[in-house]
């Protein structure tokens, strides 16, 4: 399951938005609504953690297969 930030959409000119995290399968829809006040929501993007190495980047065959040339560093040794 995913976690999810969400903030509401004031109606109201003046009063800041509410957040919240929701778990939520990556299949799932994203609220329309807040799931406590009915009031409308959007879904904010988050930078997030992501999956990070430590090591030496070594070039694949088929990340190989699409370099640039030398000049762009995209595909340095």
């Amino acid at each position: 399951m995913a976690t999810y930030v969400y903030e509401t959409i004031p109606v109201i000119p003046g009063v800041p938005p509410d957040r919240f995290e929701l778990q939520q399968s990556m299949g799932d829809p994203a609220l329309t609504r807040h799931p406590a006040t009915g009031e409308p929501v959007r879904r904010i993007i988050t930078g997030g953690y992501g999956l990070m190495g430590v090591g030496e980047k070594k070039a694949t065959p088929a990340a190989a297969s699409h370099c640039c040339g030398s000049q762009c560093g995209c595909c340095s040794n």
